[in-house]
């Protein structure tokens, strides 16, 4: 029965498969330098071979834990909270951003958007995979698009992804980091041949911090 009682919970999103929850500093796009504090919920089948967090992927390895208690942790470090991956949407996000907005925080969220948008958002930053593609909603809606640079076929499609976002969505390129090297003089040229789009770095790995 309690067993029941929990999968219901999480099914309304009052509770989630939370991976980690840690205070750092945003590392990437547009709000990077900014101390944040990020909620990393576990489960994604969007399945991007250079992930660096497929530990996440499977839900049920992570515990289910109480929206409240993640709230009331949340609100210790910051007022600048980010709710990443896995793929959060996969969840019903409403209950997790409630609770963090009557707490005066506001709200990020990194997604793919494969999942229907969820929760009340002050920032989305969505990250389109080719393995399973973004819906209208959340183009519509997001704040910042970031294209992951793996090879040279991905300015092409960071191209086509721009089209389907609103004219104030801002725009990012950034290099995956195994192949940063190879990457970043072809991410610095295409910027300065394109001049709406930005590059975004990993700089939390550079400053070696989660």
């Amino acid at each position: 029965m309690l067993e029941k009682s929990i999968s219901q919970a999480v099914e309304k999103g009052e509770m989630l498969p939370l991976m980690e929850e840690f205070y750092t500093i945003q590392g990437e796009g547009s709000h990077t330098g900014k101390a944040a504090y990020f909620i990393r919920v576990g489960g994604c089948d969007v399945g991007c071979h250079w992930c660096d967090v497929k530990e996440s992927w499977d839900p049920e390895k992570h515990p289910p834990t109480a929206v409240d208690a993640i709230v009331a942790n949340a609100a210790k470090y910051s007022k600048t909270i980010v709710v990443t991956g896995g793929e959060p949407l996969t969840w019903d996000m409403g209950p997790l951003t409630k609770g963090l907005k009557s707490e005066g925080m506001q709200v990020h969220i990194e997604t793919s958007g494969a999942y229907p948008l969820s929760g009340s958002w002050d920032w989305i930053c969505l990250s389109p995979k080719k393995m399973k593609m973004p819906l209208p909603e959340v183009y519509e809606a997001a704040h910042e698009l970031k294209v992951i640079i793996f090879n040279k076929h991905d300015f092409a499609f960071a191209k086509a992804e721009a089209e389907k976002v609103s004219s104030n969505c801002k725009l990012y390129l950034q290099p995956e980091w195994s192949v940063r090297e190879k990457m970043i003089p072809l991410i610095t040229e295409f910027v300065m041949d394109n001049p709406e789009w930005h590059v975004s770095l990993q700089t939390h790995k550079y400053l070696n911090i989660p």
